[in-house]
């Protein structure tokens, strides 16, 4: 097992403030975790935010209760890992692993190629109410 050496985790309202939040932790992992590489930190926070700002835009309720977002963001020396997930939501239209770019007048459905070109391994999963996407990327600290 890989020593987590910094974690940081969110759960609110799937609501645009809580992309701000997400950024925030983002932020503070990046400061207990320096021996990230900038460039390393920089496509995995957009990788995290687009996924984030999908759940945000695109996530539907299943019954009542709104829509969740909760991102769960670990650290190891090897590995950066992201765990988003919309609760109380219904499941996705487009499969995760349909990710393809669109054509070049589509208006939208970049976000999942772009997160799937950005990460080392990207997988969606759903339990009972809940989608959720684990990303992660390979990520070493510069010599």
């Amino acid at each position: 097992m890989t020593e987590i050496l910094a974690e940081r985790s969110f759960r609110g309202l799937a609501t645009p403030e809580a992309i701000e939040s997400v950024h925030n932790h983002l932020d503070a992992i990046w400061a207990d975790a320096a021996f990230v590489p900038d460039t390393d930190q920089m496509i995995f926070t957009t990788a995290v935010i687009e996924t984030a700002a999908n759940v945000v835009q695109h996530g539907r309720p299943i019954g009542d209760e709104p829509v969740e977002l909760g991102v769960e963001l670990t650290v190891s020396a090897t590995r950066l890992q992201a765990k988003v997930s919309a609760f109380h939501a219904i499941e996705p239209i487009v499969p995760y692993d349909d990710a393809e770019l669109p054509d070049e007048d589509s208006e939208s459905g970049r976000g999942l190629a772009l997160i799937k070109a950005l990460v080392t391994t990207l997988i969606f999963e759903r339990q009972d109410e809940t989608n959720t996407w684990i990303l992660s990327k390979d990520s070493r600290p510069e010599s």
